[in-house]
């Protein structure tokens, strides 16, 4: 499944700023950013509770916001880019 996760975590301390990198690590482990506090995901159902469940441990839930969005399939028929997309289709080969 795809799944698009964001983000805004508090960065006014340390700890918030912590927070946020941890975050931000978590969701690549699972899949690519494609805005600052945006990750597009492709999971199976047990790395959808994997990632969700990880990112509820970091987060602070009076001072930080999380999203996440199952995407219909098939995605290319209904997310729309517009500018830049840096993005890479794991489904296509890679050419290096």
């Amino acid at each position: 499944m795809n799944v698009l996760i964001s983000y805004d975590v508090s960065t006014e301390t340390a700890i918030g700023r912590r927070r946020l990198r941890k975050v931000a690590q978590a969701c690549q482990d699972f899949g690519q950013r494609v805005q600052k506090s945006v990750f597009e995901c492709s999971v199976n159902e047990e790395q959808f509770e994997e990632v969700v469940r990880r990112l509820l441990d970091i987060i602070e839930k009076t001072e930080d916001s999380l999203r996440v969005y199952r995407l219909t399939e098939p995605k290319d028929k209904h997310v729309q880019v517009y500018g830049l997309d840096g993005s890479v289709d794991f489904e296509e080969p890679l050419v290096l």
